[in-house]
This record gives C-alpha cells, sequence and structure tokens, in this order.
C-alpha cells in the first residue's frame, strides 16, 4: 500500500504535535468567546486554528516552505469570508466586528502551529485573549469621557414628551439622571410638537451603552410628573 510505503513516524508525530497545539490554542481562545456568548464561540474557534493548521502542515510536508507561504496567503483571505459571515449590521450599529477579528487571528495560531512555531501560537494565543479581556475595561472608560466639540459621533439618544410648563425642570433631571448613569451627554435639544407638547431630547457621545441601563434611566423618567412618554433610541450617525 502507498500510506505504509510513504508513512514516516517522525512527521506524522510532528503533525500531532502541530494538530494538538492548534486545537487547544483554538480553545483557548474560543472559551473567552464562548463565555461572552459570542456568535463564534469554542467550537468555531477551535476548528478555525485546526484547519488552518491541518492546511498549512500539509502545505509543508508535500512542497516545503515555498508551498506552506502560498497556503498560508489562502488561509487569510478564506477565513476573512467566514469572518465577514458573522457581522451584522443592526440600524446605525455593526455587531461582529471584533468576532470577526477573533476568528481571524485563530486562523493565525493555526497557521504558526502547521509550520511548526508553537511556541510563537502559544504567545499570539495570550495576546489574543489578552486583546478581548484586558482591554475591555479600558475601551469603555474611552469611550465613555466626552469628546468637546462637534467631533464627536452621537449613537444613542434619549427623549421624553412633556408641556411647556415642566420643560425647563425636566431637561435638567434628563442630563442629572443620564449622567449619574455615566451617559455622558453630548446635546440636548428641546422640540416643539404642537398643542403645548415639548420634546426634549439628550444625544450620547458615548458609543458603548449599556441598554439595560438605558431601560432603567427611561423607566424613571415616565414616573416623573409632566412626562407623557419616554424613551431611548439609536441616533444615526452625522
Amino acid at each position: 500500500m502507498h500510506f505504509i510505503a510513504t508513512f514516516d513516524p517522525r512527521s506524522f508525530l510532528d503533525t500531532c504535535a502541530s494538530y494538538l497545539s492548534a486545537f487547544i490554542f483554538g480553545t483557548l481562545i474560543g472559551a473567552e468567546r464562548q463565555y461572552r456568548q459570542r456568535t463564534a464561540g469554542l467550537r468555531t474557534n477551535a476548528l478555525v486554528a485546526l484547519g488552518a493548521a491541518a492546511f498549512v502542515d500539509l502545505a509543508v510536508r508535500l512542497t516545503g516552505n515555498d508551498g506552506a507561504v502560498r497556503v498560508i496567503a489562502y488561509v487569510v483571505s478564506g477565513v476573512g469570508f467566514l469572518g465577514a459571515g458573522v457581522i451584522m449590521k443592526d440600524g446605525a450599529n455593526i455587531r461582529g466586528l471584533n468576532t470577526a477579528a477573533t476568528l481571524w487571528c485563530s486562523a493565525a495560531v493555526g497557521a504558526c502551529a502547521g509550520a511548526d512555531l508553537v511556541a510563537e501560537a502559544g504567545l499570539l494565543t495570550l495576546f489574543i485573549i489578552a486583546g478581548n479581556t484586558l482591554l475591555r475595561p479600558l475601551v469603555k472608560a474611552i469611550d465613555r469621557v466626552p469628546v468637546v466639540g462637534r467631533s464627536a459621533e452621537a449613537t444613542y439618544s434619549v427623549s421624553l414628551l412633556t408641556d411647556q410648563a415642566h420643560a425647563g425642570l425636566l431637561r435638567d433631571l434628563l442630563v442629572d439622571r443620564l449622567e449619574a448613569a455615566r451617559f455622558p451627554v453630548a446635546d440636548v435639544t428641546l422640540s416643539d410638537r404642537g398643542e403645548g407638547s415639548i420634546e426634549i431630547s439628550a444625544v450620547l457621545s458615548s458609543s458603548v451603552v449599556e441598554t439595560a441601563e438605558l431601560d432603567r434611566v427611561v423607566e424613571f423618567l415616565e414616573t416623573e410628573n409632566g412626562v407623557t412618554h419616554a424613551t431611548w433610541l439609536t441616533a444615526r450617525e452625522n
């Protein structure tokens, strides 16, 4: 049999090491994604890393390093199409970009493992997990800092309807309540809706918003005297 004639125990063990390391590192990356209930979780990241390792290892076995370089280029573009499948547009918001980037990085980990660069694959895994965990508080802290001037891109707004007599008081209350919930306010506008109705709208400068907290702010405002309706919505980018 051709298999017996071509079987090399040392090469087979090398392949096993590549597959195993890619599987372990991909599982570690995916475990963090699974914990946060992302679209591409544990199994997806593990399989992406394992698949990339398999293709690169196969290319090394058949054609050497030159063939592996060509295969890695195809892996990069192929995983790009896979990542596009987890990106979703929800109104003015785009979700899944970080998940797609994580899949792309998982493929890089697998490619390193397939090329027998196991130590480099492990180091890259640590950086990927750090990027998805340690940078999260920093991102939220930066996004909650008010931006001075007209350069802010507001993504959310909170509005309420009232009458002329309560407009001034409720405007201040709206701003105070949002600031207390750590939602920096970029702008507040009062609009006449006719028949004595005034709409107060506060645009938030933060692009990272906990919608459950916004719900609580709206529920509080609806209980205030003079408020006929309160809601929040995603604002369009300017």
